[in-house]
């Protein structure tokens, strides 16, 4: 059956996950590679193992899951090395989450269309991939998208949201922003830009009115065949 695959995507802080729940609410299937970065390196794991081979014993705690405090040490900064650091934890982990995400796309619409075949220029026949890292993969990830939406909001605001919401001080959330790419490269890819400084109504409602356009787009194609 034919779906629409989007590809929401956003600097840390800026409110992607506002939207990609908004949407969800609505009925979009939504697949959160925050989530499968954490499945993919659950305890046991082969992914996991990998990474004890690369960073040593440390990259695990005593109860032998992740030690996120450990590898974002490492990986999060300005050095040659922290880059290097993250270059490889990507190669391991990236192909994994891909590998889920094909399986969890299969399974839904496999689903939905056992379960109805009038899904067609609806929001259950929206895919959502949730890619906070899409302008660094765009080039090996193994999926096209039909449409991608970027949220975005000025550094100085996301810095104060990481501080006041995360905890991180500021030279930690300045690390996590400078371990992206600039806003730029994001809007560049982008079919839809999501200003979430706005207010959260009218941030929503330009959301729902490009849905609408996408859709309607779909059905005139549809009843032209």
């Amino acid at each position: 059956m034919t779906i629409m695959r989007i590809a929401i995507t956003g600097g840390i802080a800026a409110g992607k996950s506002t939207v990609v729940n908004h949407l969800h609410s609505l009925g979009a299937f939504v697949i959160d590679y925050d989530v499968l970065a954490r499945k993919v390196v659950e305890p046991g794991s082969a992914v996991l193992q990998r990474i004890v081979g690369i960073f040593g014993e440390n990259a695990v705690k005593n109860d032998g899951s992740l030690n996120r405090a450990f590898i974002a040490k490492h990986v999060f900064g300005y050095s040659n090395e922290s880059c290097e650091n993250r270059k490889k934890l990507e190669l391991l982990i990236h192909p994994a989450i891909y590998d889920c995400a094909k399986t969890l796309e299969s399974e839904y619409v496999n689903k939905i269309s056992e379960e109805n075949s009038n899904v067609l220029g609806s929001m259950s026949s929206i895919i959502v991939h949730d890619i906070p890292l899409l302008a660094q993969v765009i080039d090996s990830i193994p999926f096209s998208f039909d449409h991608i939406i970027t949220v975005e909001a000025p550094q100085e605001i996301r810095v104060k949201r990481m501080i006041s919401e995360r905890n991180m001080t500021e030279r930690q959330a300045l690390a996590r922003i400078n371990s992206q790419l600039p806003s730029k490269a994001r809007k560049a890819m982008a079919d839809f830009v999501v200003d979430s400084t706005k207010p959260m109504e009218s941030m929503l409602k330009s959301v729902d009115n490009m849905l609408k356009t996408w859709l309607q787009e779909i059905n005139n194609k549809q009843s032209k065949r």
